[in-house]
């Protein structure tokens, strides 16, 4: 089971999400036991063109061990061959999770021993609802799995549109938490070493109006925004995500652009841009491993989806091999 957090009424002791910085410094040497790259990306349904996947999976000289690909709005055409085919001179898929166009997979290198399909476990949550659109799933789907003796668990989701819905995405955040791998679940299943959230959380900015938080993103001083940000908000105040952690939103808000274009919506409804796009992690036991964020950033060159996608690198050390 992945704990988060009971109760919908906030703690007196929560700690809310931690923001930490990126020190881009991974040379991907022994100082770490594993690098993963995680991406999330909700692709509107749109087809994914070459040169997104190739911008998404990296060039050949890949400097993680593990890749970790959560997508949203998935259109009809398979997905997993085009990535396995970008991938197949280094990475193989280890696992994956699918609730139609709701997707996770991870890719591990292609001459590794180090992993069993025994140690692979995956579940999925449905939230009800199809975004508007038949077959665009709402819910979360998950992945866990233990590799180079480090127990990780990986959850893609897509939560509840439109701002005023917060408190019915906090509400599907804690009952898809409890919910994942609960089935089972036993007394002396050892806790994953760290659980990472990713997807299209939906979460948007509040108390703002769309022109004054458009004119602080072209004069790129959209840092005064995240203020606004009704993830950290809510997680704030003990409602969601309590002692997880997050890199610092140096990236503009990747929701909502219009399709082919780095511009944002010019619709009739001309949506409040925000940081629906997130990436997410928390340690178990900080005494057993060490986790250091090397970069957290949009794909801003990526134009096909009215959202940009969000990559994160992060580094894991055992420490004196605790497990």
């Amino acid at each position: 089971m992945v704990y988060m957090y009971p109760n919908s009424t906030a703690n007196q002791d929560h700690e809310g999400i931690k923001t930490v910085g990126a020190d881009n410094l991974c040379d991907f040497s022994s100082s770490s036991d594993l690098c993963i790259c995680i991406v999330t990306w909700n692709m509107n349904g749109q087809v994914m063109c070459y040169e997104d996947l190739a911008e998404i999976v990296g060039s050949r000289s890949r400097k993680f061990d593990l890749l970790v690909i959560g997508l949203q709005e998935v259109p009809r055409n398979n997905i997993l061959q085009p990535l396995q085919a970008a991938l197949v001179e280094t990475h193989i898929l280890l696992g994956k999770s699918i609730m139609q166009s709701l997707q996770l997979y991870v890719f591990g290198p292609k001459k590794s021993d180090l992993f069993s399909k025994e140690l692979l476990q995956v579940d999925n949550h449905s939230i009800g609802g199809f975004g508007g659109l038949i077959g665009r799933k709402k819910g979360a789907v998950a992945i866990r799995i233990n590799y180079k003796g480090i127990r990780m668990v990986f959850i893609s989701c897509h939560l509840s549109a439109h701002a005023h819905r917060v408190e019915e995405r906090n509400s599907q955040c804690r009952h898809m938490s409890h919910s994942l791998f609960s089935k089972n679940w036993k007394p002396y299943d050892r806790p994953a070493h760290i659980t990472v959230w990713l997807g299209d959380l939906n979460y948007r900015l509040q108390g703002i109006d769309t022109h004054p938080a458009r004119n602080l993103i072209h004069q790129d001083l959209h840092r005064m925004l995240i203020s606004k940000d009704q993830l950290l908000q809510e997680a704030e105040r003990g409602h969601i995500f309590n002692g997880y952690c997050e890199g610092t939103l140096t990236f503009k808000p990747t929701y909502k652009y219009n399709v082919g274009s780095s511009k944002y919506d010019t619709s009739y409804k001309v949506r409040v841009p925000s940081w629906t796009d997130r990436i997410l992690f928390k340690i178990e036991d900080m005494e057993k491993i060490n986790a250091n964020l090397h970069s957290y950033e949009s794909m801003d060159e990526i134009t096909s989806s009215d959202h940009k996608p969000v990559k994160a690198h992060i580094c894991l050390k055992l420490i004196n091999n605790k497990q």
